[in-house]
């Protein structure tokens, strides 16, 4: 039963990294967070930024990627 976790661990792991490269240097190239439809709203006194569509699409792809690995 330890070693389930311990493996688990891992694969967490190995997404986060490769998750964490893709954002870094996939900013080129995806343009998440500037999509048409993210909200963004400056005023004198601050401003508001809300990704809306970028939430919708990453976890579209999460899900399909979610339902890919499950079977």
């Amino acid at each position: 039963m330890p070693t389930d976790i311990g493996k688990s661990i891992m694969i967490f792991g190995a997404v986060l990294v490769v998750v964490g490269f893709v954002i870094h240097f996939g900013g080129k190239f995806l343009p998440l967070g500037h999509l048409p439809g993210d909200i963004s709203v400056s005023g004198e006194h601050g401003s508001f930024y809300f990704p809306v569509v970028s939430c919708i699409v990453v976890s579209v792809v999460l899900s399909v990627l979610a339902n890919l690995f499950s079977r």
